[in-house]
């Protein structure tokens, strides 16, 4: 059985600049097994149309556009009679000021097959300008709540330096203990991932981002250890909760070959983070020497309250999907949707959860992939989890002073958020994570394998602290693709909540191991723990060859196989054409 093709003869004149008023019905004739679809002017059917219309135009119609289908002889094939209706409920929006008709492509929507969204009338430029206002106002607003959150998270390593140990009198494994406290509730709710497909995003964000700075604010009134352990734990609590979904939230608005992309710009807010704070705790320790609030209380508050305040426009900013976006204008909101192959009407209801089905829970459960990315990750994370909070601290025993420390803990980080965006465009344009993820682990390895040749060999500071780039940008940037390449290689959004849910549970253990890989007594060289990291980034880079080359058999066995087709019914006003077409489905392949 032959698969369907899609050709327009332009030869003579693009066929893909049709005027929509243009369009009438359709004549067929059978072809054995095939149906041909003349499309001809529809002017020959209907000349009480609203639209007014230019000869030329209605020339250019008489062009063929051929469609060969394999699902038998159809009569006809009708143009929408609702396109006029489509013009009143776009207010006007079709016309342009003048009054004049604009010409839409008719376009099979990107890496689709015949499916609902065929004959998706919009131009790519007006694809271009949603994807632009879903950068500037979401994926950047997304960026600056995990900005927020990762600042409050890992500000008690400047606390520390700011004189928390002190003040508290806490010992080198008490304070392991509030990185561990954070960690130990963090993997423990990493189940609410699958949340984001539950309850509205407006509302769950919101309540997220308002908790987790009320908390992290009262750690500023913390008297003993006991306390500001309870606060850290209820803490990793909201964060929990928030930053291990995004990426599988920011998959309900773009494609698979752009989410790199746009999971960059989200999780390279955490360097970026990190160096706001290490100049920003520079900045509240000199304030706090002046007055009588100790520092690391100023600390604590100042990087605390801002988030409870910006919880309030989450609530007002964040959309539940893309036809809840108050910035799109109604035209705007359909393409956003119909981009993705979506319709407001498109999600599933399974056991009375909104989108999430059971068997395909269990299936990602039963997946060894989803495993081996989770393995990945926990790798990732021993690195990623230890040295934002224990820089400062690893600085300081370099020999420099605190105020010193704070400040030289930003450039390694400034660095690192340039790097991962560089990184995830690269990976987006090439459409592969694999290569990407070895090539940065690696990079990782060998920077902190160098900061602990130095430290052990006496080779100097400046030897150890030039490293701290490499093993910093490496890291980060393996969490961002390790992250998307789960959610690209899952078919569903009941398989991408799951996958990403059995990532950060499993991959958070890392942490556990990373928050305690540099006591009081391997100072100031920290040699073992360097070493450790080191290994662990080896280990990643294994991990992931291993899995692109099981990827790649994958592929081949998938290409092997024919797609089973299915008659679909489009009926769907507005921008699309209303026809009874073949649909069939893309074969879903893994990205490499």
């Amino acid at each position: 059985m032959s698969s369907a093709r899609y050709e327009a003869l332009n030869h003579q004149k693009p066929a893909d600049t049709i005027d929509q008023s243009a369009w009438g019905e359709a004549k067929t004739s059978n072809l054995g097994s095939a149906t041909s679809i003349q499309l001809t002017p529809a002017s020959d059917f209907d000349a009480g149309t609203r639209l007014p219309r230019k000869e030329q135009e209605i020339d250019n119609i008489e062009e063929s556009i051929e469609l060969t289908q394999v699902f038998g002889t159809r009569d006809r094939i009708k143009r929408s009679a609702n396109q006029h209706e489509y013009e009143e409920d776009l207010e006007g929006e079709y016309r342009d000021s003048e009054g004049s008709d604009h010409s839409r492509r008719v376009l099979p929507s990107r890496g689709r097959s015949w499916t609902e969204g065929s004959f998706v009338q919009y131009t790519p430029e007006e694809e271009r300008a949603v994807v632009r206002k879903l950068d500037r106002n979401l994926v950047l607003f997304i960026a600056l709540l995990y900005m927020l959150s990762f600042l409050d998270r890992s500000n008690i390593g400047n606390a520390s330096v700011a004189g928390l140990k002190k003040d508290l009198d806490l010992t080198s494994s008490q304070y392991e203990w509030l990185l561990t406290a954070f960690y130990i509730t963090y993997i423990l709710f990493e189940w609410m991932t699958l949340m984001y497909k539950v309850v509205p995003a407006h509302i769950y964000i919101s309540l997220c981002v308002f908790f987790w700075g009320l908390i992290a604010s009262l750690q500023s009134l913390a008297t003993s250890f006991w306390s500001l352990v309870t606060l850290r734990a209820l803490l990793g609590i909201t964060e929990a909760a928030f930053g291990p979904g995004v990426p599988f939230y920011l998959s309900f608005f773009f494609r698979r070959d752009e989410l790199a992309l746009r999971t960059g710009l989200f999780i390279s807010a955490a360097p970026l983070a990190i160096s706001f704070a290490s100049s920003l705790g520079w900045a509240i320790t000199k304030l706090g020497e002046k007055s009588s609030f100790a520092p690391w209380r100023l600390l604590f508050l100042i990087e605390g309250y801002p988030s409870v305040l910006v919880a309030v426009f989450a609530w007002m900013y964040i959309p539940d999907g893309p036809g809840q976006t108050i910035y799109f204008t109604r035209k705007e909101k359909k393409i956003a949707q119909l981009r993705l192959g979506k319709s407001n009407n498109s999600q599933k209801v399974v056991d009375g959860l909104r989108g999430l089905d059971p068997h395909e829970i269990l299936e990602t459960l039963c997946e060894p992939k989803s495993y081996l990315t989770a393995m990945m990750f926990f790798s990732c994370n021993v690195a990623f989890s230890s040295l934002p909070v224990f820089l400062p601290t690893i600085i300081n025993e370099m020999g420099y002073s605190a105020l010193s420390s704070q400040a030289l803990s930003a450039p390694p980080y400034l660095a690192a958020f340039i790097i991962v965006i560089l990184t995830a465009y690269l990976s987006d344009r090439f459409c592969t994570r694999g290569l990407f993820i070895a090539l940065h682990a690696g990079m990782s390895a060998l920077g902190y394998a160098l900061i602990a040749i130095a430290g052990h060999r006496g080779w100097g500071n400046k030897w150890r602290y030039a490293a701290i780039y490499p093993a910093a940008t490496g890291f980060f940037s393996c969490i961002t693709l390790i992250i998307t390449w789960t959610i690209n290689n899952s078919n569903t959004d009941s398989k991408k909540g799951t996958g990403v849910a059995m990532l950060n549970i499993i991959g958070q253990l890392g942490p556990l191991l990373g928050t305690r890989l540099y006591p009081e007594q391997d100072k100031p060289f920290y040699v073992r723990g360097m070493l450790i990291c080191s290994g662990f980034m080896l280990f990643t880079l294994a991990l992931t060859l291993g899995l692109r080359f099981v990827l790649k058999s994958q592929n081949r066995s998938l290409a092997l196989t024919r797609p089973q087709t299915q008659v679909q019914k489009v009926d769907e006003p507005g921008l699309m054409a209303t026809t009874d077409i073949q649909d069939i489905p893309e074969k879903f392949m893994y990205m490499l």
